[in-house]
């Protein structure tokens, strides 16, 4: 594989973790780094730089656009995704941006409508596909194992809420959260959601419910051959950072994160599995993915494939659902799911 050239806008903390993950990725030789914050930028290049990657700060997104790379991560804020996406294309290189494409379905198609116009190559950032149980569990299916699904239950859940501030500009727990389950759903089973039912409630800081959103939440989707998935989240889980989905199916039942680091503890005595301690962060959970879906987006790049990169088009399916549970939600009533123009 060639040495690459990458570029990484926005250094917080995705940003910052894409960096480090770059940086010790086979293929790349050079890394860019640029923010809204120069000086953030900077000092993150600073740690990074002195390995076997070459890491430096620009000034600009321009000034990064201008400075020769083969390939463009966007790790910013959700409300500057479109642009630097558009960017991106516009300037010839393939683009991988943390999800979602837009704030809402309805600011994404125009994005989508450039990138198919231009010829772009974007995808965007849904690393559970990269992560070996979620891979296995699409295998499973994929061979027949587990017969027909008769029932999927997906959970996200964090130890802590992140700060009511992000909370506030995140959309809704689904659209933050579930989006990544709906996206898994679809990608799995290979079937469309087509209604869902959503619940939620505020039982921990009121600021949550303040700022327009829930700490905990539940959606039943009911797939496109009548399959029904329940989907819950919640932003309180003491227990740690607990991601798991089961597929139930006429042959088998699948688990995925069932592991020592789940975030549950048995009932039953004399049953010490899992024997901990649990992850206590995303990141720390999807540590392994994040970093294969790094090396997938370079061997992009290079020219060698992609593995199972989420393509813009997906990843606005996704966010179609979870833009209809949260119509849900705040209607109380079963809401369908319109496929895209």
């Amino acid at each position: 594989m060639p040495d690459l050239h990458l570029g990484l806008a926005g250094v917080g903390r995705i940003g910052a973790m894409h960096a480090a993950n770059i940086a010790t990725t086979a293929g790349v030789a050079r890394l860019t780094l640029a923010d809204v914050d120069a000086g953030r930028a900077g000092a993150l290049a600073g740690t990074l730089d002195g390995g076997a990657v070459e890491v430096r700060a620009a000034g600009s997104v321009e000034a990064l656009l201008r400075s020769g790379i083969d390939g463009l991560v966007v790790a910013s804020g959700t409300a500057a995704h479109p642009e630097l996406i558009r960017a991106g294309v516009d300037a010839g290189v393939p683009v991988l941006c943390e999800k979602p494409v837009a704030p809402d379905v309805a600011s994404s198609l125009p994005v989508l409508e450039h990138v198919a116009a231009r010829g772009g190559v974007v995808r965007i950032g849904h690393q559970r596909r990269h992560d070996a149980g979620y891979r296995e569990a699409k295998r499973a299916f994929d061979a027949g194992e587990l017969g027909w699904l008769h029932a999927v239950r997906a959970v996200t859940c964090d130890a802590a809420p992140p700060p009511v501030a992000f909370l506030a500009t995140s959309g809704g727990l689904f659209r933050d959260c579930s989006v990544h389950d709906f996206d898994v759903l679809r990608w799995i089973t290979g079937r469309e959601v087509v209604e869902v039912w959503a619940r939620g409630s505020n039982n921990g800081d009121p600021e949550i419910g303040r700022v327009g959103d829930v700490d905990s939440a539940l959606a039943v989707c009911t797939l496109d051959d009548g399959t029904l998935a329940v989907v819950t989240a919640s932003r309180y889980n003491g227990a740690g950072h607990d991601v798991r989905l089961e597929l139930q199916g006429s042959r088998g039942t699948l688990l995925v994160g069932m592991d020592d680091a789940m975030a549950v503890r048995s009932a039953e005595p004399g049953v010490g599995f899992p024997a901990g301690p649990a992850h206590a962060t995303f990141a720390e959970r999807f540590a392994a993915a994040y970093r294969a879906e790094v090396a997938a987006f370079v061997a992009l790049v290079g020219g060698a494939g992609e593995g199972d990169l989420c393509r813009p088009e997906d990843a606005v399916a996704a966010s179609r659902v979870a833009d209809a549970a949260q119509e849900s939600l705040l209607r109380g009533v079963p809401v369908a799911v319109e496929p895209l123009p």
